[in-house]
């Protein structure tokens, strides 16, 4: 008797759930694997079953005890998802890497959060849902890194030099390179003695993406009349 409890009528549906939350799961695991991040095949697969668990548990786990105790419980079966979504946070923050200005590893942190979001969806039996948002995600991964250096421009990197008389402020200058969106990653000022004048050599590390932006700069800065001499070239 104990054998044929255990095959209950759930128990296919079940299978079934844990099954497609391995394959979808894997389908976004397998394109981080590939880029060779930290959080591969395995871990989104394990992420992916692990909520779907925790949803069929939320759904079926209590059924035996909610029967019994029909007119005395109220039960919430949101409760253990809501977990999950907030826990899995953690295990994301893991794979991101900060170093200085530079952050790595935040997009396989939202998958891991998606794949965590799809496990539930699959326990929930929401299978068009899951399947429809999985090929979203893989498309977004696999297909739009590949669109996005056509639009989008990669940021420059040069050193801008401005040889000004001591009287021009540092705000003069930084203010012209604000207006035309030009980011200043370092700057360094240096007093140099040339002849009997005092000469204030201002060098900025700039990102930017458009050179027309940085030759506007050097127009406006090459006219001011306490600046010497605009230059610049790459880092």
């Amino acid at each position: 008797m104990e054998l044929f409890s255990f095959f209950h009528s759930d128990l296919l549906t079940i299978t079934i759930r844990l099954l497609v939350a391995v394959i979808l799961a894997g389908f976004i695991g397998l394109e981080r694997e590939v880029k060779h991040q930290p959080a591969g095949f395995r871990t989104h697969i394990l992420v992916g079953v692990g909520a779907c668990l925790m949803m069929i548990l939320s759904i079926y786990g209590f059924q035996t005890f909610i029967d019994s105790n029909y007119n005395t419980i109220r039960f919430d079966p949101s409760r253990i998802p809501s977990y999950v979504v907030s826990g899995i946070g953690f295990l994301g923050a893991g794979t991101i890497l900060v170093h200085g200005r530079t952050v790595k590893g935040l997009t396989t942190a939202a998958s891991i959060w998606v794949v965590a979001g799809i496990g539930l969806v699959v326990g929930a039996g929401m299978y068009y849902e899951a399947i429809f948002t999985t090929l979203i995600v893989v498309i977004s991964l696999f297909l739009l890194t590949k669109i996005e250096p056509i639009y989008i421009l990669k940021q420059r990197k040069k050193h801008l030099v401005v040889l000004a008389e001591e009287e021009l402020s540092l705000k003069e200058l930084v203010a012209i390179m604000d207006e035309a969106g030009i980011e200043i990653e370092k700057k360094l000022i240096e007093r140099l003695k040339k002849s009997e004048q005092t000469v204030m050599k201002h060098t900025f590390l700039c990102k930017y993406k458009h050179d027309s932006k940085m030759d506007d700069v050097l127009e406006k800065m090459s006219k001011m009349p306490k600046v010497q001499k605009v230059s610049y070239g790459m880092e």
